[in-house]
């Protein structure tokens, strides 16, 4: 790879998460301080990207798969995301609100995908190239949320901006994604893809196995309390007194960086089963943090609870991404890796998001407070629930996992919030 085509491709992967981790982490807040909504309303905003989730397959898979160059695909959704989010800046309440951002998730969702497609295509060797690119990515969120910070934005209520920070990124990105290394379409128009492959249904026989079972069962489970992480922290700790927040939540991105690096070694000593757990466990472990402390005396609680973002997300879904590529066959395994990702942003996200807004509701004790020790303990109950499940059947057969399957694995991980 040139070093040309290598800055592209970094640029890409900066402003591609840049653009998520400008306004997605305050969203929350914005909601609930702006507009004055209500946490069913937050909820029903964060479900937007369960919709694009299930969506984004079928835009690869029917248009940028056989018709136009990924490239091309990228920038016009997002020239188009530009004017959604500039459009979501300015709506006076939810109901103008909710459809822009509906709209802009459906079209941003697919873009994930298609940066990682634009990158591996100029690869030779993606398990040793991606990784070092792809970490641009998480720079680009934990820039953004510094740069929210630094400014000042939540704390003064100018949140409205980061919308336009985001739509500004986002033109910038619509019109560079023109200039990236041509990646033409994989497959001719006239080759038929169903349903099932544009979903990655060929990979339901992983069901039969019973402790992959247990394991889809739980991936989904599990992303019920992982919603009220990705809905509510935010709003959470503004009402304790952080001063900004957005920026020190960034810090969950560093230590997922951290730990993604240790995966191989945890991997080979731990095995598959109790990696999953500890993943499990720190969920619990996360809300309990949340749950217990506050501005003051347990202000450190509040900070362990977002650096321990590493073991929560690496240990579980990085991990699991790395059982499904080991039990899936040759054939399959881009297939498992949708489909288990359908599952989990798609479904379980969607249902935690829905579940999570109504319990914020429920436990409102006024309208700028919340009983947020209540509900915080809620997830972690959750989360400590499908932990005890899992342990109980599922069954590690510690079958060796190649080092290449682990370094694939680490290469296609999602390092977002």
């Amino acid at each position: 790879m040139t070093a040309s085509t290598r800055f592209k491709l970094s640029l890409m992967m900066f402003l591609e998460f840049f653009i998520w981790g400008a306004w997605f982490v305050t969203l929350g807040t914005y909601l609930l301080k702006n507009l004055h909504t209500t946490g069913t309303q937050v909820g029903t905003a964060f479900l937007t990207q369960s919709v694009g989730a299930i969506v984004a397959p079928f835009i690869i898979g029917l248009i940028a798969d056989r018709f136009f160059s990924a490239q091309k695909i990228l920038g016009v959704l997002h020239l188009t995301g530009a004017g959604l989010l500039w459009l979501a800046s300015q709506a006076a309440d939810f109901s103008a609100f909710y459809p822009y951002i509906l709209m802009y998730m459906i079209v941003y969702m697919p873009t994930l995908a298609l940066v990682n497609s634009i990158s591996f295509r100029q690869m030779q060797n993606p398990q040793k190239e991606f990784a070092p690119i792809r970490v641009l990515g998480t720079l680009g969120w934990i820039i953004a949320g510094l740069t929210i910070g630094w400014l000042n934005w939540e704390q003064g209520g100018s949140l409205v901006l980061t919308f336009r920070m985001a739509a500004g990124a986002s033109l910038l990105l619509g019109l560079f994604s023109f200039t990236l290394p041509a990646t033409p379409p994989i497959k001719k128009a006239g080759q038929s893809t169903s349903i099932g492959d544009l979903l990655g249904l060929e990979a339901i026989g992983l069901l039969r196995n019973r402790s992959y079972l247990i394991f889809f069962l739980a991936s989904v489970a599990i992303c019920v309390p992982l919603s009220f992480y990705y809905g509510f922290t935010n709003p959470f700790l503004n009402e304790m007194g952080m001063k900004s927040a957005a920026g020190v939540q960034s810090l969950g991105q560093v230590s997922e960086v951290l730990f993604m690096l240790l995966i191989p070694v945890f991997f080979i000593r731990l095995g598959v089963k109790k990696m999953l757990a500890i993943g499990m466990l720190a969920w619990v472990v996360r809300y309990l943090f949340f749950a217990y402390g506050n501005g003051d005396s347990a202000y450190w609680m509040l900070i362990a609870g977002i650096v321990v973002h590493g073991i929560c997300y690496d240990f579980f879904f990085v991990t699991g991404q790395i059982y499904t590529d080991n039990l899936a066959g040759e054939q399959s395994k881009s297939a498992a890796q949708g489909f288990i990702t359908l599952a989990t942003y798609g479904v379980g996200m969607l249902i935690g998001s829905l579940l999570s807004g109504q319990i914020v509701d429920a436990h409102q004790a006024s309208p700028t407070l919340h009983d947020w020790r209540t509900i915080w303990l809620i997830p972690a109950g959750i989360a400590a629930a499908v932990l005890a499940v899992f342990v109980l059947l599922f069954k590690d057969q510690n079958a060796p996992v190649p080092e290449e399957t682990i370094r694939y694995a680490e290469a296609n991980a999602r390092l977002e919030v």
